[in-house]
């Protein structure tokens, strides 16, 4: 294919081809990682493997440390978890984040691994692949509470405490910022699960459950 004609990768198209690689990979036996428990390693394999098959066919910017994202020029990142405890980190921004979410989209790959002894392979079973949309990026037991506050007719006062009272990771003149915000313009619920920490850590675990049935959390 001539460089001029390859089509630019789209967020469709992304997640059309993440569902094409998905089952390609699910048969792929690979020596590099039989015995091999490391998440953090499986997780670059699998990416970067990932970006190979997408740069095969189509144009985009490939993020770096800079950025900070995979696909910087689709505003998403990649992640790969395990089945068994599905979760990752996340560069820490803002205490915001956690209700207004990161910023961007989420590509989730859940994966099973399993060795074969006899052919000294290993298996990545991708069982699901998720698109969580910006949008829905945001804590879920935060914005649900802050939510049903707003729902119920809490005042700024009733916000600041919900945000204190869950140690969201800011002083108290910021939070009651956020809180007059956050009555002006009160946040879309989120389906992550944000731990506070040095990074963000992030659990699918809403995600998956509900994905295919909110709008903004895409089971591809």
């Amino acid at each position: 294919m001539n460089a001029s004609n390859i089509p630019a990768l789209t967020v469709d198209l992304l997640k059309q081809e993440a569902r094409a690689f998905a089952d390609q990979e699910r048969t792929h036996p690979e020596p590099a990682l039989f015995g091999v428990d490391n998440g953090k390693r499986i997780g670059t394999y699998l990416e970067s493997k990932f970006k190979q098959f997408l740069l095969a066919q189509y144009s985009f910017l490939i993020g770096n440390a800079a950025s900070g994202l995979d696909l910087p020029g689709l505003n998403v990142d990649i992640k790969t978890t395990s089945r068994n405890q599905p979760q990752s980190s996340s560069p820490y921004s803002s205490a915001r984040q956690k209700i207004y979410g990161l910023g961007y989209s989420l590509l989730i790959f859940v994966y099973e691994k399993t060795d074969d002894h006899a052919s000294r392979t290993a298996v990545l079973d991708i069982q699901q692949v998720i698109f969580v949309d910006a949008s829905r990026t945001a804590d879920y037991q935060l914005t649900a509470a802050l939510l049903e506050a707003i729902r119920l007719g809490g005042n700024a006062d009733d916000l600041v405490a919900i945000m204190l009272d869950r140690n969201l990771p800011v002083d108290e003149i910021a939070v009651r910022l956020l809180a007059d915000e956050i009555l002006l313009s009160p946040p879309a619920q989120g389906y992550l699960t944000i731990s506070n920490a040095l990074q963000w850590r992030l659990q699918y675990g809403h995600a998956l459950t509900n994905a295919g049935s909110i709008m903004g959390v895409d089971r591809l």
